[in-house]
């Protein structure tokens, strides 16, 4: 049995990436870059921080407590907002309806298309975001799909065989039908990747076109029916750990939420429940499979 005592204190781009400020390696390059310091001496890599550590960021002070646990937040996204901070252009970005953070900042979990709605997930961990992403974690993501042109069997088995595009092979795991009439119909469709458009590119790989596409699954996590488009809400952390597993990290174990908290959280899905249904026809409803 080793006599060796285990490493105080957690590393300090682990904790830098849980902040908010970047993933594991983005933050290793800033700290070889000299941009963080522990206690007023620029940091090395590797070193190891406790809560007493007083951590600055670019000059900023990283937060320690509760301030800096590890958020989730589920957003119903529109259509007509991009997925960048910032646009030339002066689009709306999903950025502007979220909460504030006293510290860090809100990272998406992959990227809707301007003309994509559904479901979206930003988190103030670089860590729970990057393992959520990565293709190694094997997480499937499922679609709604109006598809204008005819969609026979033929086309749906070359679709889940995998079909060549600019980028390589791309395939569905599975495609449902969910109604429609003639050459305008609905389809639930799942892909284990996210490629840039992959969805809008399988299907006009076969001559048809996608008139609507909206992201309804990510993993495990659906979007409640009260959660309206454009609207958003806070995971608690029970949940939170869920997700955590779905992207091969261990449990956090953050501390349940205070009676204060809990009754914010309440407060506010009892007003979504109550906000009107925005206008517009309803997608079908998801068929059992």
């Amino acid at each position: 049995m080793s006599n060796e005592a285990a490493p105080l204190g957690e590393k300090l781009q682990k904790v830098l990436a849980r902040a908010g400020m970047g993933s594991r390696r983005e933050m290793e390059r800033a700290i070889e870059a000299g941009r963080v310091t522990v206690n007023g001496e620029v940091a090395g890599l590797g070193e190891r921080v406790s809560e007493d550590d007083q951590i600055e960021f670019d000059g900023k002070r990283i937060s320690g407590g509760d301030e800096n646990r590890v958020r989730v937040i589920l957003y119903n996204k529109p259509t007509g907002e991009i997925c960048s901070r910032h646009d030339p252009e002066g689009r709306p970005t999903v950025y502007d309806r979220l909460p504030r953070l006293k510290s860090g900042r809100w990272i998406s979990v992959g990227r809707l298309d301007f003309n994509t709605s559904g479901l979206l997930l930003f988190t103030n961990s670089g860590e729970l975001a990057n393992k959520l992403m990565h293709p190694s974690s094997v997480i499937d993501r499922e679609y709604l799909v109006r598809i204008q042109g005819d969609v026979d069997d033929d086309m749906k088995k070359r679709l889940t065989k995998g079909v060549s595009l600019d980028d390589g092979e791309a395939r569905f795991t599975d495609i449902v039908e969910s109604g429609g009439e003639g050459t305008n119909r609905w389809f639930y469709c799942v892909v284990m990747e996210g490629r840039n458009r992959e969805v809008r590119r399988l299907w006009e790989s076969q001559g048809v076109r996608v008139s609507r596409l909206k992201r309804v699954r990510y993993g495990s996590v659906f979007i409640p029916s009260h959660v309206r488009v454009g609207q958003w809400i806070e995971m608690e952390p029970k949940e939170i750990d869920d997700l955590c597993v779905t992207a091969g990290l261990p449990k956090l174990g953050q501390r349940s939420l205070t009676q204060s908290e809990k009754e914010i959280l309440q407060r506010q899905r009892r007003k979504l429940r109550k906000s009107p249904v925005p206008a517009g026809g309803r997608a079908p409803k998801r068929k059992s499979r």
